[in-house]
């Protein structure tokens, strides 16, 4: 299944919505070779990933470029018209989840707190009845442990492992040890979605959501992010002055 890469300032995202990017799971755990990555993009990401060589390159080969964020969606939209629709990675995650109860994949979950990692694979037990979950550990495995670690995803014979220990660690993670991981066929890098899903975290309203201001509710919720969402305008600037120059000199080929 092809889907379109776009290119947005100096990283990328994939042109699709929520059920296009399922379908593209089930082909990427179908599939031979090496895992495949689900990051998920946004503007915060899109200004950092690309001063460290290893994570642009990461993003570069993903399996799946998810555009988790609203600014990255208009982004698109704006640069390229594309078809584009926000692809949230905690929803993702779930429905990756039922599919995964559907076909009889084993899942391996690994980051956050250990307490919110046991209440995070009890609640997906609870909504997933007949889900496997091939085996589970919380984020704060020292260096020493790796090793166990990584023996213990292997040895759990597990097809999709959830990453959640927060950007850039989870993606630094992959590139340390996805080349040691034998049967994972996907690996998708989750962020805060185990303290969504156990509950420690509450998601934003529907109402947030569904207009894309999900980071405005964060916001309120967490002042102290404001550091991190100075991101935004700088962001926003970026992509116009591009869209300023494309209008001024276009493009010679047919992106």
């Amino acid at each position: 299944m092809e889907i379109k890469r776009l290119p947005v300032l100096d990283i990328w995202v994939d042109e699709l919505d929520m059920d296009t990017a399922v379908r593209k799971v089930e082909d990427m755990v179908g599939a031979s070779g090496p895992p495949k990555t689900i990051l998920a993009v946004n503007p915060e990401k899109n200004l950092s990933v690309p001063r460290d060589p290893g994570l642009h390159e990461l993003f570069r080969t993903a399996g799946l470029l998810i555009p988790d964020g609203i600014g990255v969606v208009l982004a698109a939209r704006l640069l390229h018209g594309a078809r584009i629709s926000r692809v949230p990675g905690c929803d993702l995650m779930q429905k990756i989840c039922g599919l995964a109860e559907k076909k009889d994949w084993p899942v391996y979950i690994y980051g956050a707190k250990p307490e919110v990692n046991t209440k995070a694979v009890q609640k997906l037990r609870e909504s997933y009845p007949n889900l496997r979950i091939a085996g589970h550990s919380h984020g704060y495995v020292p260096p020493e442990g790796m090793d166990d670690l990584v023996r213990n995803i292997n040895d759990s014979g597990a097809l999709i492992l959830f990453v959640a220990m927060g950007s850039p660690k989870q993606e630094k993670w992959m590139l340390d040890h996805m080349g040691r991981l034998t049967d994972i066929r996907v690996c998708q890098g989750v962020g805060g979605t185990l303290d969504i899903i156990s509950g420690d975290l509450k998601r934003a309203p529907a109402l947030f959501c569904g207009l894309g201001l999900e980071w405005l509710y964060r916001l309120i919720s967490e002042p102290k992010r404001l550091k991190r969402q100075s991101y935004y305008p700088i962001f926003a600037l970026k992509v116009l002055r591009e869209k300023l120059g494309r209008l001024i000199n276009p493009p010679c080929r047919n992106e």
